[in-house]
Protein backbone atom coordinates (compact mmCIF):
# COMPACT_ATOMS: atom_id res chain seq x y z
CA UNK A 1 0.00 0.00 0.00
CA UNK A 2 1.45 3.76 -1.20
CA UNK A 3 -1.32 5.93 0.38
CA UNK A 4 0.34 7.38 3.13
CA UNK A 5 -1.88 7.15 6.31
CA UNK A 6 -1.52 8.39 9.96
CA UNK A 7 -1.72 12.29 11.14
CA UNK A 8 1.12 13.32 8.79
CA UNK A 9 0.84 12.74 5.03
CA UNK A 10 3.35 14.69 3.77
CA UNK A 11 4.66 14.08 0.21
CA UNK A 12 8.18 15.15 -0.61
CA UNK A 13 9.60 15.89 -3.97
CA UNK A 14 13.23 16.46 -4.94
CA UNK A 15 13.68 16.58 -8.71
CA UNK A 16 14.69 18.70 -11.33
CA UNK A 17 12.27 20.23 -13.38
CA UNK A 18 9.92 18.03 -15.82
CA UNK A 19 6.72 17.29 -16.93
CA UNK A 20 6.65 14.29 -13.81
CA UNK A 21 7.35 17.02 -11.28
CA UNK A 22 4.00 19.16 -12.14
CA UNK A 23 2.08 15.79 -12.72
CA UNK A 24 2.84 14.60 -9.46
CA UNK A 25 2.02 17.42 -7.70
CA UNK A 26 -1.09 18.09 -9.65
CA UNK A 27 -1.61 14.41 -7.92
CA UNK A 28 -0.88 15.48 -4.71
CA UNK A 29 -3.47 18.80 -4.85
CA UNK A 30 -6.22 16.35 -5.84
CA UNK A 31 -5.91 14.05 -3.58
CA UNK A 32 -5.24 16.51 -0.95
CA UNK A 33 -1.45 15.66 0.58
CA UNK A 34 0.33 18.44 0.99
CA UNK A 35 3.46 18.58 -0.68
CA UNK A 36 7.12 19.26 0.82
CA UNK A 37 8.84 20.88 -2.60
CA UNK A 38 13.36 20.73 -2.06
CA UNK A 39 15.68 22.11 -4.40
CA UNK A 40 17.66 19.72 -6.00
CA UNK A 41 20.82 21.43 -5.70
CA UNK A 42 20.25 21.29 -1.40
CA UNK A 43 23.35 19.58 -0.28
CA UNK A 44 22.95 16.58 2.91
CA UNK A 45 22.32 18.39 5.78
CA UNK A 46 19.57 20.96 4.38
CA UNK A 47 17.30 17.99 2.46
CA UNK A 48 17.67 15.90 5.94
CA UNK A 49 16.15 18.85 7.52
CA UNK A 50 13.24 19.31 5.51
CA UNK A 51 12.09 15.87 5.45
CA UNK A 52 12.84 15.39 8.96
CA UNK A 53 10.99 18.66 9.75
CA UNK A 54 8.12 17.56 7.63
CA UNK A 55 8.14 13.70 8.66
CA UNK A 56 7.91 12.70 4.95
CA UNK A 57 7.34 9.34 4.38
CA UNK A 58 6.90 9.05 0.59
CA UNK A 59 9.67 11.03 -1.66
CA UNK A 60 9.59 11.60 -5.70
CA UNK A 61 12.57 11.84 -7.18
CA UNK A 62 14.88 11.34 -10.10
CA UNK A 63 17.19 8.43 -10.72
CA UNK A 64 20.34 10.44 -10.63
CA UNK A 65 19.28 12.40 -7.29
CA UNK A 66 18.90 9.20 -5.46
CA UNK A 67 21.89 7.69 -6.80
CA UNK A 68 24.24 11.06 -6.44
CA UNK A 69 22.63 12.54 -3.39
CA UNK A 70 19.66 10.97 -1.46
CA UNK A 71 20.93 7.41 -1.01
CA UNK A 72 23.74 8.78 1.55
CA UNK A 73 21.13 10.29 3.69
CA UNK A 74 18.60 7.43 4.26
CA UNK A 75 19.84 6.61 7.47
CA UNK A 76 19.27 9.85 8.80
CA UNK A 77 15.62 10.09 7.62
CA UNK A 78 13.66 7.32 9.89
CA UNK A 79 10.34 8.32 8.98
CA UNK A 80 11.12 7.30 5.28
CA UNK A 81 9.55 4.28 3.66
CA UNK A 82 8.79 4.94 -0.19
CA UNK A 83 11.26 6.30 -2.66
CA UNK A 84 9.22 7.09 -6.17
CA UNK A 85 11.29 7.17 -9.06
CA UNK A 86 10.25 9.50 -12.17
CA UNK A 87 12.15 7.63 -14.98
CA UNK A 88 11.99 4.62 -16.99
CA UNK A 89 13.65 2.71 -14.43
CA UNK A 90 13.77 -1.10 -13.03
CA UNK A 91 10.82 -2.52 -11.03
CA UNK A 92 13.14 -4.41 -8.69
CA UNK A 93 15.84 -2.21 -6.61
CA UNK A 94 18.11 -3.54 -4.52
CA UNK A 95 20.69 -2.51 -1.69
CA UNK A 96 18.55 -0.07 0.08
CA UNK A 97 18.13 0.10 3.55
CA UNK A 98 15.52 -2.45 5.32
CA UNK A 99 12.16 -1.00 5.55
CA UNK A 100 12.49 1.25 2.54
CA UNK A 101 11.17 0.66 -1.18
CA UNK A 102 11.83 1.99 -4.09
CA UNK A 103 9.59 1.82 -7.09
CA UNK A 104 9.44 3.52 -10.48
CA UNK A 105 6.51 6.09 -11.61
CA UNK A 106 5.49 4.16 -13.77
CA UNK A 107 4.19 0.69 -11.09
CA UNK A 108 2.75 3.66 -8.90
CA UNK A 109 0.53 4.59 -11.87
CA UNK A 110 -0.53 1.33 -12.91
CA UNK A 111 -1.82 0.31 -8.98
CA UNK A 112 -4.72 2.77 -9.85
CA UNK A 113 -6.13 0.14 -12.35
CA UNK A 114 -6.67 -1.87 -9.52
CA UNK A 115 -9.88 -1.93 -7.86
CA UNK A 116 -8.25 -2.92 -4.38
CA UNK A 117 -5.81 0.30 -4.54
CA UNK A 118 -9.33 2.92 -5.26
CA UNK A 119 -10.15 5.13 -2.11
CA UNK A 120 -13.45 5.87 -2.20
CA UNK A 121 -13.65 8.27 -0.02
CA UNK A 122 -10.29 10.54 0.37
CA UNK A 123 -10.81 13.89 1.42
CA UNK A 124 -11.37 16.71 -1.48
CA UNK A 125 -8.83 19.67 -0.35
CA UNK A 126 -10.76 22.47 1.47
CA UNK A 127 -9.46 26.31 0.59
CA UNK A 128 -7.40 26.76 3.82
CA UNK A 129 -5.76 23.14 3.95
CA UNK A 130 -1.90 23.27 3.33
CA UNK A 131 -1.33 22.74 -0.46
CA UNK A 132 2.52 22.98 -0.55
CA UNK A 133 5.47 23.72 2.23
CA UNK A 134 8.01 25.30 -0.16
CA UNK A 135 11.44 25.40 1.51
CA UNK A 136 13.21 28.60 0.81
CA UNK A 137 16.81 28.57 -0.71
CA UNK A 138 17.84 29.70 2.49
CA UNK A 139 19.97 33.32 1.40
CA UNK A 140 20.16 33.86 5.14
CA UNK A 141 20.91 30.39 7.19
CA UNK A 142 18.67 27.18 7.20
CA UNK A 143 16.19 26.99 4.86
CA UNK A 144 12.51 27.67 6.42
CA UNK A 145 9.06 25.51 5.18
CA UNK A 146 6.54 28.11 4.23
CA UNK A 147 2.82 26.84 4.22
CA UNK A 148 0.93 27.68 1.24
CA UNK A 149 -2.83 26.60 1.10
CA UNK A 150 -4.83 25.99 -1.81
CA UNK A 151 -6.73 29.14 -1.76
CA UNK A 152 -3.37 31.26 -1.93
CA UNK A 153 -2.23 29.40 -4.79
CA UNK A 154 -4.91 30.29 -6.53
CA UNK A 155 -5.22 33.91 -5.84
CA UNK A 156 -1.45 34.00 -6.66
CA UNK A 157 -1.74 32.83 -9.95
CA UNK A 158 -5.19 34.66 -10.56
CA UNK A 159 -3.19 37.75 -9.90
CA UNK A 160 -0.21 37.06 -12.44
CA UNK A 161 -2.53 35.68 -14.80
CA UNK A 162 -4.48 39.04 -15.24
CA UNK A 163 -1.45 40.90 -15.89
CA UNK A 164 -0.65 38.74 -18.94
CA UNK A 165 -2.67 40.05 -22.25
CA UNK A 166 -4.33 37.03 -24.14
CA UNK A 167 -3.11 34.31 -22.66
CA UNK A 168 -4.51 30.43 -24.11
CA UNK A 169 -3.65 27.40 -26.26
CA UNK A 170 -1.51 29.46 -28.66
CA UNK A 171 1.10 30.06 -26.33
CA UNK A 172 4.13 27.84 -24.97
CA UNK A 173 5.91 28.01 -22.67
CA UNK A 174 9.58 27.07 -21.86
CA UNK A 175 9.83 25.65 -18.29
CA UNK A 176 13.98 25.57 -16.82
CA UNK A 177 14.15 26.94 -13.37
CA UNK A 178 14.00 25.19 -10.46
CA UNK A 179 10.30 24.11 -9.90
CA UNK A 180 10.98 24.10 -6.40
CA UNK A 181 10.91 27.99 -6.78
CA UNK A 182 7.84 30.10 -6.36
CA UNK A 183 8.02 31.89 -9.35
CA UNK A 184 8.39 28.70 -11.67
CA UNK A 185 5.78 26.65 -10.12
CA UNK A 186 3.48 30.01 -10.30
CA UNK A 187 4.54 30.55 -13.82
CA UNK A 188 3.41 26.62 -14.98
CA UNK A 189 0.53 26.47 -12.97
CA UNK A 190 -0.89 29.69 -15.03
CA UNK A 191 -0.27 28.20 -17.71
CA UNK A 192 -1.79 24.61 -16.98
CA UNK A 193 -5.27 26.47 -15.74
CA UNK A 194 -5.31 28.42 -19.19
CA UNK A 195 -4.34 25.61 -21.08
CA UNK A 196 -0.83 26.75 -22.65
CA UNK A 197 2.03 24.60 -23.79
CA UNK A 198 4.34 23.63 -21.54
CA UNK A 199 8.25 22.37 -22.88
CA UNK A 200 10.91 21.92 -20.31
CA UNK A 201 14.44 22.28 -20.61
CA UNK A 202 17.62 23.38 -18.50
CA UNK A 203 19.73 26.45 -17.87
CA UNK A 204 22.51 24.14 -19.72
CA UNK A 205 20.38 23.15 -23.07
CA UNK A 206 18.39 26.43 -22.85
CA UNK A 207 19.90 28.51 -25.93
CA UNK A 208 22.63 27.15 -29.03
CA UNK A 209 25.46 28.86 -27.13
CA UNK A 210 24.28 26.83 -23.94
CA UNK A 211 27.13 24.90 -22.09
CA UNK A 212 25.87 21.54 -22.84
CA UNK A 213 24.63 21.91 -26.74
CA UNK A 214 26.84 20.62 -28.71
CA UNK A 215 28.20 23.25 -31.50
CA UNK A 216 26.50 23.15 -34.14
CA UNK A 217 23.10 22.24 -33.23
CA UNK A 218 20.13 23.46 -32.11
CA UNK A 219 19.31 24.33 -28.41
CA UNK A 220 15.50 24.06 -26.80
CA UNK A 221 14.23 27.63 -27.15
CA UNK A 222 15.57 27.49 -30.92
CA UNK A 223 13.26 24.13 -31.25
CA UNK A 224 10.33 24.85 -28.80
CA UNK A 225 10.14 28.65 -29.89
CA UNK A 226 8.61 29.55 -26.80
CA UNK A 227 5.82 32.57 -26.50
CA UNK A 228 6.39 32.74 -22.67
CA UNK A 229 9.26 32.68 -20.81
CA UNK A 230 10.51 33.40 -16.86
CA UNK A 231 13.76 34.06 -16.01
CA UNK A 232 15.76 35.64 -13.07
CA UNK A 233 17.87 38.58 -14.03
CA UNK A 234 20.87 36.58 -13.72
CA UNK A 235 20.17 34.73 -16.84
CA UNK A 236 19.22 37.83 -19.03
CA UNK A 237 22.24 40.07 -17.61
CA UNK A 238 24.37 37.20 -19.04
CA UNK A 239 22.49 37.00 -22.26
CA UNK A 240 22.67 40.94 -22.49
CA UNK A 241 26.86 40.95 -21.94
CA UNK A 242 27.05 37.85 -24.49
CA UNK A 243 25.23 39.85 -27.30
CA UNK A 244 26.80 43.11 -26.64
CA UNK A 245 30.34 41.58 -26.69
CA UNK A 246 29.06 39.89 -30.32
CA UNK A 247 28.63 43.78 -30.95
CA UNK A 248 31.36 44.77 -30.60
CA UNK A 249 33.59 42.25 -32.41
CA UNK A 250 31.55 43.52 -35.76
CA UNK A 251 32.75 45.90 -38.34
CA UNK A 252 32.86 49.21 -37.53
CA UNK A 253 29.72 49.72 -40.37
CA UNK A 254 27.89 46.87 -38.26
CA UNK A 255 27.81 48.40 -34.76
CA UNK A 256 27.20 52.04 -36.24
CA UNK A 257 24.18 50.79 -37.84
CA UNK A 258 23.34 48.18 -34.49
CA UNK A 259 23.53 51.63 -32.36
CA UNK A 260 21.52 53.86 -34.39
CA UNK A 261 18.96 51.22 -34.98
CA UNK A 262 19.19 50.50 -30.99
CA UNK A 263 18.93 54.37 -30.11
CA UNK A 264 15.79 55.13 -33.25
CA UNK A 265 14.02 52.11 -31.54
CA UNK A 266 14.35 53.26 -27.88
CA UNK A 267 13.16 56.73 -28.46
CA UNK A 268 9.92 54.75 -30.56
CA UNK A 269 9.40 52.78 -27.58
CA UNK A 270 9.06 55.71 -25.17
CA UNK A 271 6.68 57.26 -27.62
CA UNK A 272 4.80 54.14 -27.86
CA UNK A 273 5.37 53.12 -31.19
CA UNK A 274 6.47 50.32 -33.06
CA UNK A 275 9.47 49.64 -35.31
CA UNK A 276 8.74 46.67 -37.80
CA UNK A 277 11.78 47.52 -40.10
CA UNK A 278 14.30 47.83 -37.63
CA UNK A 279 13.01 44.51 -35.80
CA UNK A 280 12.86 42.31 -39.08
CA UNK A 281 16.75 44.07 -40.30
CA UNK A 282 18.67 44.35 -37.22
CA UNK A 283 17.01 42.63 -34.26
CA UNK A 284 15.79 39.26 -35.94
CA UNK A 285 19.16 37.45 -35.22
CA UNK A 286 19.47 38.82 -31.65
CA UNK A 287 15.21 37.38 -30.94
CA UNK A 288 16.18 34.14 -32.44
CA UNK A 289 18.37 32.75 -29.88
CA UNK A 290 14.89 32.63 -27.73
CA UNK A 291 13.27 30.94 -30.43
CA UNK A 292 12.28 34.14 -32.29
CA UNK A 293 8.46 34.29 -30.68
CA UNK A 294 8.26 35.03 -27.26
CA UNK A 295 5.84 37.84 -27.16
CA UNK A 296 6.10 38.28 -23.01
CA UNK A 297 9.30 37.65 -21.19
CA UNK A 298 9.06 37.65 -17.17
CA UNK A 299 11.23 38.48 -14.86
CA UNK A 300 11.62 37.91 -11.14
CA UNK A 301 13.43 36.83 -8.18
CA UNK A 302 15.85 40.36 -8.11
CA UNK A 303 16.11 43.85 -9.52
CA UNK A 304 16.52 43.83 -13.02
CA UNK A 305 19.22 46.59 -14.06
CA UNK A 306 17.62 48.87 -16.04
CA UNK A 307 20.33 48.57 -19.19
CA UNK A 308 19.54 44.76 -19.29
CA UNK A 309 15.66 45.64 -19.27
CA UNK A 310 15.84 48.00 -22.09
CA UNK A 311 18.09 45.57 -23.74
CA UNK A 312 15.68 42.71 -23.92
CA UNK A 313 12.66 45.40 -24.81
CA UNK A 314 14.44 46.45 -27.82
CA UNK A 315 16.57 43.72 -28.98
CA UNK A 316 14.11 40.47 -28.28
CA UNK A 317 11.43 43.01 -29.26
CA UNK A 318 9.21 42.09 -26.59
CA UNK A 319 7.96 43.52 -23.44
CA UNK A 320 9.66 42.60 -20.25
CA UNK A 321 6.99 42.37 -17.35
CA UNK A 322 9.04 43.11 -14.02
CA UNK A 323 7.44 41.62 -10.85
CA UNK A 324 8.11 41.47 -6.97
CA UNK A 325 6.89 38.74 -4.66
CA UNK A 326 8.18 36.32 -2.42
CA UNK A 327 7.77 33.17 -1.21
CA UNK A 328 5.55 34.14 1.53
CA UNK A 329 3.15 36.02 -0.54
CA UNK A 330 2.82 32.88 -3.53
CA UNK A 331 5.20 34.65 -5.04
CA UNK A 332 2.61 37.52 -5.96
CA UNK A 333 2.74 41.00 -5.15
CA UNK A 334 3.20 43.20 -8.22
CA UNK A 335 4.09 42.99 -12.05
CA UNK A 336 4.60 46.17 -14.91
CA UNK A 337 1.81 46.27 -17.29
CA UNK A 338 3.17 45.23 -20.80
CA UNK A 339 3.10 48.36 -21.89
CA UNK A 340 4.86 50.35 -19.50
CA UNK A 341 9.03 50.45 -20.81
CA UNK A 342 9.74 52.38 -17.64
CA UNK A 343 13.05 50.86 -16.52
CA UNK A 344 13.74 49.91 -12.69
CA UNK A 345 10.32 49.50 -11.28
CA UNK A 346 8.20 46.54 -10.47
CA UNK A 347 4.66 47.95 -11.36
CA UNK A 348 1.83 47.88 -8.85
CA UNK A 349 -0.11 45.24 -7.26
CA UNK A 350 -1.58 42.82 -8.47
CA UNK A 351 -5.73 42.14 -8.30
CA UNK A 352 -5.00 39.72 -5.07
CA UNK A 353 -2.64 42.15 -3.90
CA UNK A 354 -2.74 45.25 -1.82
CA UNK A 355 0.66 47.27 -0.92
CA UNK A 356 1.26 49.36 1.64
CA UNK A 357 4.59 51.00 3.51
CA UNK A 358 5.61 51.43 6.88
CA UNK A 359 8.71 53.49 7.77
CA UNK A 360 11.77 52.71 8.91
CA UNK A 361 13.52 54.85 10.66
CA UNK A 362 16.82 53.69 10.85
CA UNK A 363 17.08 53.33 7.43
CA UNK A 364 15.86 57.00 7.06
CA UNK A 365 13.31 55.83 4.82
CA UNK A 366 9.54 57.62 5.94
CA UNK A 367 6.38 57.40 4.17
CA UNK A 368 6.04 61.35 4.51
CA UNK A 369 9.18 61.52 1.88
CA UNK A 370 8.94 63.50 -1.02
CA UNK A 371 8.75 63.78 -3.40
CA UNK A 372 7.81 59.96 -2.86
CA UNK A 373 6.70 58.07 -0.05
CA UNK A 374 9.47 55.07 0.85
CA UNK A 375 9.71 52.74 3.38
CA UNK A 376 9.38 48.76 4.28
CA UNK A 377 6.64 46.90 1.50
CA UNK A 378 4.34 45.22 3.21
CA UNK A 379 2.14 42.88 1.10
CA UNK A 380 -1.27 42.14 2.52
CA UNK A 381 -4.28 39.78 0.62
CA UNK A 382 -5.70 36.29 0.30
CA UNK A 383 -2.23 35.37 -1.60
CA UNK A 384 -0.52 35.93 1.88
CA UNK A 385 0.66 32.59 2.66
CA UNK A 386 0.06 30.94 6.67
CA UNK A 387 3.55 31.25 7.96
CA UNK A 388 6.35 29.14 8.29
CA UNK A 389 5.98 25.43 9.24
CA UNK A 390 6.63 24.21 12.96
CA UNK A 391 8.41 28.19 13.31
CA UNK A 392 6.54 30.05 15.16
CA UNK A 393 9.62 32.21 16.49
CA UNK A 394 9.80 33.54 12.46
CA UNK A 395 6.33 34.65 11.83
CA UNK A 396 6.67 37.61 13.23
CA UNK A 397 6.68 38.95 10.18
CA UNK A 398 2.85 38.35 9.25
CA UNK A 399 0.07 39.63 11.19
CA UNK A 400 -3.54 40.19 10.52
CA UNK A 401 -5.08 43.68 10.98
CA UNK A 402 -8.65 44.84 12.30
CA UNK A 403 -10.08 44.04 9.27
CA UNK A 404 -9.45 39.96 8.85
CA UNK A 405 -6.72 40.96 5.97
CA UNK A 406 -3.57 38.93 6.00
CA UNK A 407 -0.25 40.45 5.91
CA UNK A 408 3.72 40.00 5.63
CA UNK A 409 6.26 42.73 6.14
CA UNK A 410 9.11 41.69 3.59
CA UNK A 411 11.70 43.51 4.76
CA UNK A 412 12.45 45.25 1.41
CA UNK A 413 12.08 49.04 1.18
CA UNK A 414 10.21 50.57 -1.66
CA UNK A 415 9.00 54.06 -3.07
CA UNK A 416 5.92 54.30 -4.52
CA UNK A 417 5.57 56.75 -7.68
CA UNK A 418 2.53 59.09 -8.27
CA UNK A 419 1.10 56.38 -10.85
CA UNK A 420 0.95 53.77 -8.09
CA UNK A 421 4.15 51.73 -9.41
CA UNK A 422 6.39 50.73 -6.58
CA UNK A 423 10.21 50.38 -6.96
CA UNK A 424 12.47 48.68 -5.05
CA UNK A 425 14.75 50.72 -3.62
CA UNK A 426 16.70 48.67 -0.46
CA UNK A 427 16.62 45.87 1.88
CA UNK A 428 17.06 45.91 5.89
CA UNK A 429 19.06 43.06 5.98
CA UNK A 430 22.12 44.60 3.10
CA UNK A 431 22.17 47.43 5.39
CA UNK A 432 25.45 47.75 7.72
CA UNK A 433 26.66 51.17 9.57
CA UNK A 434 30.41 51.55 8.79
CA UNK A 435 32.59 53.03 11.99
CA UNK A 436 32.17 56.29 11.09
CA UNK A 437 28.50 56.17 11.09
CA UNK A 438 27.30 55.80 7.11
CA UNK A 439 25.16 53.59 6.26
CA UNK A 440 26.13 51.37 3.48
CA UNK A 441 23.32 49.60 1.49
CA UNK A 442 25.28 45.80 0.03
CA UNK A 443 22.46 45.27 -2.25
CA UNK A 444 22.30 49.14 -3.73
CA UNK A 445 26.20 49.01 -4.24
CA UNK A 446 26.08 45.48 -6.40
CA UNK A 447 22.73 46.40 -8.00
CA UNK A 448 25.38 49.26 -10.02
CA UNK A 449 28.38 48.03 -9.90
CA UNK A 450 26.48 44.69 -11.88
CA UNK A 451 26.42 47.06 -14.87
CA UNK A 452 30.46 47.60 -15.22
CA UNK A 453 31.14 45.06 -18.37
CA UNK A 454 33.85 43.59 -16.39
CA UNK A 455 31.72 42.40 -13.65
CA UNK A 456 30.01 38.72 -14.07
CA UNK A 457 28.53 39.11 -9.99
CA UNK A 458 30.03 40.67 -7.10
CA UNK A 459 29.42 40.63 -3.49
CA UNK A 460 29.86 43.69 -1.48
CA UNK A 461 31.02 43.18 2.40
CA UNK A 462 31.83 45.57 4.92
CA UNK A 463 32.48 45.26 8.93
CA UNK A 464 30.65 47.75 11.32
CA UNK A 465 33.93 48.31 13.07
CA UNK A 466 35.49 49.33 9.76
CA UNK A 467 35.81 52.61 7.50
CA UNK A 468 35.50 50.56 4.47
CA UNK A 469 33.53 48.79 1.87
CA UNK A 470 35.43 45.69 0.25
CA UNK A 471 34.29 43.33 -2.56
CA UNK A 472 34.48 39.40 -3.96
CA UNK A 473 34.32 39.86 -7.84
CA UNK A 474 33.90 37.36 -10.52
CA UNK A 475 34.94 39.02 -13.29
CA UNK A 476 34.27 38.46 -16.68
CA UNK A 477 36.75 36.11 -18.55
CA UNK A 478 36.77 38.34 -21.98
CA UNK A 479 37.00 41.81 -20.76
CA UNK A 480 39.31 40.91 -17.82
CA UNK A 481 42.00 38.90 -20.54
CA UNK A 482 41.91 41.97 -22.48
CA UNK A 483 42.63 44.10 -19.60
CA UNK A 484 45.70 41.86 -18.88
CA UNK A 485 47.27 42.31 -22.50
CA UNK A 486 46.58 46.10 -22.39
CA UNK A 487 48.48 46.24 -18.25
CA UNK A 488 51.17 43.71 -20.09
CA UNK A 489 50.04 41.11 -16.83
CA UNK A 490 50.35 37.63 -17.86
CA UNK A 491 49.74 33.95 -16.44
CA UNK A 492 46.47 31.55 -16.89
CA UNK A 493 43.04 32.72 -15.23
CA UNK A 494 43.70 31.31 -11.88
CA UNK A 495 47.07 33.24 -11.42
CA UNK A 496 45.41 36.52 -13.62
CA UNK A 497 42.41 36.39 -10.37
CA UNK A 498 45.26 35.92 -7.76
CA UNK A 499 47.49 38.52 -9.27
CA UNK A 500 47.79 41.65 -6.95
CA UNK A 501 48.64 44.44 -9.63
CA UNK A 502 45.21 42.31 -11.83
CA UNK A 503 43.31 43.31 -8.22
CA UNK A 504 44.23 47.06 -8.44
CA UNK A 505 43.80 47.52 -12.09
CA UNK A 506 40.18 45.97 -12.02
CA UNK A 507 39.31 48.32 -8.35
CA UNK A 508 40.56 51.38 -10.77
CA UNK A 509 37.64 50.13 -13.51
CA UNK A 510 35.47 49.70 -10.77
CA UNK A 511 35.80 53.35 -8.79
CA UNK A 512 34.90 54.77 -12.21
CA UNK A 513 32.23 52.57 -12.67
CA UNK A 514 30.88 53.45 -9.10
CA UNK A 515 30.88 57.03 -9.69
CA UNK A 516 29.61 57.07 -12.68
CA UNK A 517 26.53 55.30 -10.99
CA UNK A 518 26.70 58.65 -8.66
CA UNK A 519 27.42 56.21 -5.52
CA UNK A 520 28.81 58.11 -2.58
CA UNK A 521 32.55 57.63 -1.68
CA UNK A 522 31.90 55.80 1.16
CA UNK A 523 29.97 53.13 -0.95
CA UNK A 524 33.16 52.53 -3.14
CA UNK A 525 34.83 49.31 -2.75
CA UNK A 526 38.46 50.20 -1.83
CA UNK A 527 39.59 46.80 -1.94
CA UNK A 528 38.93 43.58 -3.97
CA UNK A 529 39.79 39.80 -3.83
CA UNK A 530 38.93 38.54 -8.08
CA UNK A 531 37.17 34.73 -7.90
CA UNK A 532 38.41 32.41 -10.46
CA UNK A 533 35.22 30.49 -10.19
CA UNK A 534 31.81 31.51 -11.31
CA UNK A 535 29.02 31.37 -8.24
CA UNK A 536 26.15 28.87 -9.18
CA UNK A 537 23.55 27.25 -7.20
CA UNK A 538 25.68 24.29 -7.24
CA UNK A 539 28.52 25.96 -5.24
CA UNK A 540 26.18 26.79 -2.66
CA UNK A 541 27.12 30.44 -2.75
CA UNK A 542 23.80 31.94 -4.60
CA UNK A 543 20.36 30.44 -4.15
CA UNK A 544 18.36 28.90 -7.20
CA UNK A 545 17.08 32.49 -8.17
CA UNK A 546 21.17 33.64 -8.00
CA UNK A 547 20.61 35.81 -4.90
CA UNK A 548 24.18 35.87 -2.87
CA UNK A 549 24.25 33.92 0.08
CA UNK A 550 26.29 36.28 2.09
CA UNK A 551 27.04 34.15 5.18
CA UNK A 552 28.36 31.54 2.82
CA UNK A 553 30.42 34.14 0.97
CA UNK A 554 31.27 35.35 3.88
CA UNK A 555 33.12 31.90 5.15
CA UNK A 556 34.56 31.53 1.43
CA UNK A 557 36.37 34.13 1.71
CA UNK A 558 37.28 34.94 5.48
CA UNK A 559 40.81 34.60 4.85
CA UNK A 560 40.51 37.48 2.01
CA UNK A 561 38.39 39.65 4.43
CA UNK A 562 41.40 39.23 7.06
CA UNK A 563 43.94 40.45 4.55
CA UNK A 564 41.83 43.31 2.83
CA UNK A 565 41.23 44.78 6.43
CA UNK A 566 44.74 44.31 7.36
CA UNK A 567 44.74 41.30 9.58
CA UNK A 568 46.98 39.26 7.86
Amino acid sequence: MLRPTGAHNNIAIFCETRAEWVIAAQACFMQNFPLVTLYSTLGGPAITHGLNETEVSHIITSRELLETRLKFILLEVPRLQHIIVVDDTPTEWHGYPRGISVHNMATVQGLRTKPENVCQGHKQPMPSDIAVIMYTSGSTGIPKGVMISHSNIIAGITGMAERIPNLGENDTYIGYLPLAHVLELSAELVCVAHGCRIGYSSPQTLADQSTKIKKGSKGDTSVLQPTLMAAVPEIMDRIYKNVMTKVEEMSSAQRTLFTLAYNYKLEQLSQGRSTPLCDNLVFKKVRSLLGGKTRVLLSGGAPLSAATQRFINVCFCCPVGQGYGLTETCGAGTISEMWDYSTGRVGGPLICSEIKLKDWVEGGYHITDTPTPRGEILIGGPNVTMGYYKNEAKNQDFFVDENGQRWFCTGDIGEVHPDGCLKIIDRKKDLVKLQAGEYVSLGKVEAMLKNCPLIDNICAYANSDEMYVIGFVVPNQKHLLSLAEQYLIRGSWEELCDNAAMEEVVLQVITEAALSAQLERFEIPRKIRLSPDPWTPETGLVTEAFKLKRQQLKSKYQDDIERMYGGK
